[in-house]
Formats: C-alpha cells, sequence, structure tokens
C-alpha cells in the first residue's frame, strides 16, 4: 500500500516537473490569494493594535474637556442691562468646575485638571524647551503612567505648591544623563524645582501626536497645581495689564487678548463605558450654564472616536480579507481547468497507466496530488511573497502590520484544500476513462 502511494506520489511529481512553466502560470492564482491573504491579515493587525495603543494612550472610559479661545467683536449698547452684560461674560474652565462636576455628577470615577505653560528647561548651562504640566496624582492613574524611580506627590507637596517636580524619561536623558536626578533641583522657567520622581518612558510615534493631538509625554516636567497657579501663572486672575489690553480699541490689539482660561484640559475618567455618552450630555448643559450660556469649551470622548476608527478598519479589512480569499477562489478554479485540460492531453498515458495493472484510485490519487503540489508550491511562495510585501508596505507607507502564526497557516491551510477540493473533478474524470478507448485515443 506505501509503495504504491510512493509511486503515484513519484509519477505525479514527475508530471508536474515535467511542465514548470503551466505549473508556475497555474499556481499564480493561488500565489497571489495567500500572499494577499497574509499581507491584508498584516495590516489588519496592525491597525487594530495601532488603535489599542492609541487607546492606552489617551486613557479608558475618559472625557476630555478642552478650551476654545475665541475673542469676538462688536457695540456694546449704552442702553443695555447689567445683568444682559454679565451674560455674555465667561470666567473660562477652571477649577471650580473640575470640583463641581466631581460633586455633583454621579458616576464619575477620577478627574484630572491639567495647566499646560511652555518654558524652558536649565540646568548646567544648558538650556532645551519644554512643558511645565500642573497636575495632581490622579492624572497620573487616569493617564496609566507609572514612576521609573522617585515618588509621586504627597498631601503637603499637594496643598502648599512646593517647589517640586516629577520629569519625563527624556529630560533626565538630556540634564541627568550620569547621575540620579531624585533630590536635585532644575530650573523651570524662572523657578527652581526639586526632582523627586522620574516618569517610566512612554513610546509614542509622531503619527499618534498628530493624530490624537498629545504631546510628547517623554518631554514634560509635572508639578503640583498649586505650584502652577502660586509661583508661575494664574489665568484666571485679573490683572492690571489685562484690563489694559482688554481697553484697546485695536482689533489688531484685540486678537492679542491671552488665554483667559485657568486650565488647558480637562480629563474625566467615567466608571463604566455605558455612561460615557450621557456624562458627556450632563456636562455640556452644566458647564453651559456654569459659562452663563457661553460654549468656549469642546468636550470629546476618544475612546469613542478611536471605537469608531476601529470599527471603520474593522469593515475595511473586511472587504480586504473578502478580496484575498476570491483570488483562492479564482486560483483554485484555474488549477481545476487546468487539471481538466492535462487529463485530455494525457488520456493514451491513463489508457497505459490501467492497461499495467493501476486501478481507478491509483488513476484519482495521481490526478488529486497533482492538484496538491501545484497548490503546495503556490501556497509556499504565497506565504513568502505575503511577509515580503507586509514587510515593504510596513517601511515605505509607514504603516504597522503584524503577521501571525494563524494567518500564515490559515492561508497555507486553505491553499492546500483548494487543491484538494478543485483537483477531484479532473481526478474523477481520469480515473473514469475507459482503458480501451483510452489506448486507440490519438
Amino acid at each position: 500500500m506505501i509503495q504504491r502511494i510512493a509511486t503515484n506520489f513519484t509519477i505525479s511529481l514527475e508530471a508536474v516537473l515535467a511542465n514548470k512553466l503551466r505549473t508556475f502560470l497555474t499556481a499564480l492564482g493561488i500565489i497571489f490569494g495567500v500572499s494577499a491573504v497574509i499581507a491584508m491579515v498584516a495590516i489588519g493587525s496592525g491597525a487594530q493594535q495601532e488603535i489599542m495603543d492609541q487607546i492606552k494612550l489617551v486613557g479608558v472610559n475618559n472625557i476630555v474637556i478642552k478650551p476654545i479661545i475665541e475673542q469676538k467683536e462688536g457695540q456694546i449698547d449704552e442702553n443695555s442691562s447689567a445683568e444682559s452684560g454679565k451674560k455674555n461674560l465667561s470666567t473660562g474652565l477652571t477649577i471650580y468646575d473640575a470640583a463641581s462636576i466631581e460633586n455633583i455628577i454621579p458616576g464619575i470615577s477620577r478627574i484630572s485638571p491639567e495647566i499646560i505653560i511652555d518654558t524652558y528647561v536649565t540646568r548646567n548651562a544648558f538650556r532645551r524647551s519644554a512643558k511645565l504640566v500642573g497636575v495632581d496624582n490622579k492624572y497620573f492613574e487616569v493617564s496609566g503612567f507609572d514612576l521609573a524611580q522617585g515618588k509621586f506627590f504627597n498631601e503637603e507637596h499637594l496643598k502648599f505648591g512646593r517647589a517640586v517636580c516629577i520629569i519625563g524619561n527624556s529630560i533626565k536623558s538630556r540634564f541627568f544623563s550620569e547621575e540620579d536626578p531624585i533630590g536635585k533641583k532644575i530650573k523651570v522657567g524662572d523657578q527652581w524645582l526639586k526632582v523627586i520622581g522620574v516618569l517610566s518612558e512612554r513610546f509614542i510615534s509622531k503619527k499618534f501626536i498628530s493624530n490624537l493631538g498629545i504631546r510628547d509625554y517623554n518631554m514634560d516636567v509635572y508639578t503640583t497645581i498649586n505650584t502652577v497657579l502660586t509661583r508661575y501663572e494664574n489665568r484666571n486672575l485679573i490683572t492690571d495689564a489685562k484690563i489694559k489690553l482688554f481697553n484697546r480699541t485695536s482689533p489688531e490689539e484685540r486678537e492679542e487678548f491671552p488665554n483667559y482660561h485657568q486650565l488647558d484640559r480637562l480629563t474625566i475618567q467615567v466608571s463604566e463605558t455605558e455612561k460615557l455618552n450621557g456624562i458627556a450630555q450632563v456636562l455640556s448643559k452644566m458647564l453651559k450654564r456654569k459659562h452663563n450660556d457661553i460654549v468656549d469649551y469642546e468636550i470629546s470622548i476618544p475612546e469613542m472616536l478611536l471605537k469608531q476608527q476601529q470599527r471603520t478598519k474593522s469593515v475595511f479589512n473586511f472587504v480586504l480579507g473578502a478580496i484575498a480569499a476570491i483570488s483562492l477562489l479564482v486560483g483554485g478554479i484555474g488549477i481545476m481547468n487546468i487539471m481538466l485540460a492535462s487529463v485530455l492531453e494525457r488520456i493514451k498515458e491513463i489508457g497505459i497507466r490501467k492497461a499495467v495493472g493501476a486501478k481507478k484510485n491509483d488513476i484519482a490519487f495521481q490526478f488529486i496530488m497533482e492538484a496538491i503540489l501545484i497548490s503546495f508550491s503556490g501556497g509556499i511562495i504565497g506565504v513568502i511573497m505575503g511577509i515580503l510585501i507586509a514587510y515593504i508596505i510596513s517601511n515605505l507607507a509607514e504603516i504597522p502590520t503584524i503577521i501571525s502564526a494563524f494567518s500564515i497557516l490559515l492561508s497555507f491551510g486553505v491553499a492546500v484544500s483548494i487543491g484538494i477540493i478543485f483537483g477531484y473533478a479532473p481526478a474523477r474524470k481520469a480515473a473514469a476513462q475507459d482503458p480501451i478507448f483510452s489506448l486507440r485515443y490519438e
């Protein structure tokens, strides 16, 4: 039995190798189909992973409120009442808004206000631009930050606005490359801050920074909100300089009116995903009332936007996968057509084999094995091409790709299965040939 199978396999292999060009052209459909499946699955997996990485960066179940700075000019009606004038004023986004939201709206697990100041970091005659970010410890929990060394802010730091800071990993590399930064001082703007902690490095691509509108967290210096408000700037305070600037009549100068929002960002983490939209609507109404019907803020749900993008990419990947599957189907039809033509060309050969003792099963096995060898060789070439295509796309188009063993095994298994399925009809036709008619066939 084993010898008979080996003999039939050898005959099939010789027949395939005897027509190399035809075998290659027959296998093209399988080659392109397998390579397309692997490349498309790699692109889809890379897109899914990219979405997950972005969700991790913006946080889970977060609602983000950002201020809008928009100055509108118009004539003031001298007969307008004080009450009507009051309705046209907004104090901007403040820490009082954050406190109200936390105390009034249920279903909120954490709320993290941020104040961001563009400044410079100086140490040992080296200076570099950076951002000073005023936060509390909830910020690190909401954003998923971990400490590489040191500690977070304590109650004294937070309450009294002590001159302390936590630095990003890149700040440490640039200013403390050969020493331990903990306990050392670094000049941020015009203030010296004591380093109490260093954040673990976060790998963020330029694409993420652009798409999500986020910063390079590794280059930030973090201090407490009270430290920023007492030692640097409190934009919510009305100063003589601001009053003079507001009273200017030149439109060009009016456009220079500074940011009046005390906070630059307010991140609200909701306990349950199902509550995101509902809480966002309540926030919108609450802030509109507190800001005297002036919508000088925008509310967004990054996770919802990213998940919508994920669904869109999933549909797109499904379409691409369907196209790749059609390529495999076309390749299988090509194999069947060529094998049917091969049966007609080799009727006399079939008759001779039957005359010397070959059974119907031997003839059927020979032609099925030929179809399997074609699809098997096409599958191997297709796997190699698919991996190369995914690698080229990843490098040239800067699209992340993830090649999985599952996609390789799936596409290869489908290719071999197609050889069996579409080789069955030609094999059955060959096995059914009348040996006497076959020997007489010219």
